[in-house]
């Protein structure tokens, strides 16, 4: 981590959340890992929470220099850049579908944003190693693993509930 003389201190939460503990960084993550999102302009645009050109920027930046995230040219798109996770991003998956159970039980959440959460923390740290296996294949070049993809999966419940608000709403 290129930030060494600036840590708190050696506590490992204090040196994730100096990391990953700010107000966009692990949306940013998210948005990766579960939307697909992997260009600038679709981070930026379709994010739900409605990230700052700038703070994107930067956040990225961050995310880059400190090891989650790459960045490489998009071979589809000359002018576009493509950014990935890396392995210690994939390893977040435990920490992120926690935070979601936790939101779930005490934050007042939409059903249709939740799903996933749900679903991941339902399926338990054998689904969680699957998705991360996916993942590897999707942004590290890894063998896609056999089995139905948990991404799709993902995307299927989250849609259903989408459909399921509209019909009651």
């Amino acid at each position: 981590m290129a930030r060494s003389a600036t840590l708190r201190s050696g506590c490992p939460i204090n040196l994730s959340l100096e990391v990953i503990g700010d107000n966009w960084s692990l949306l940013v993550i998210r948005d990766i890992m579960f939307g697909g999102r992997r260009h600038f302009r679709d981070l930026l645009t379709q994010s739900e929470e409605g990230i700052a050109s700038n703070i994107l920027s930067d956040r990225l930046k961050r995310l880059t220099d400190a090891g989650l995230v790459t960045r490489a040219p998009d071979p589809g798109h000359r002018q576009r850049q493509i950014y990935s996770l890396t392995e210690q991003s994939i390893q977040l998956v435990p920490v992120i579908v926690q935070l979601g159970a936790w939101g779930r039980r005490f934050l007042p959440v939409s059903p249709e944003l939740s799903i996933r959460a749900q679903l991941l923390e339902d399926g338990g740290p054998e689904l969680w190693d699957a998705f991360m296996d996916e993942l590897r294949a999707i942004h590290l070049g890894a063998e896609r693993p056999p089995g139905p993809s948990v991404l799709e999966r993902l995307d299927e419940a989250y849609r259903a509930e989408v459909e399921r608000q509209v019909s009651a709403g």
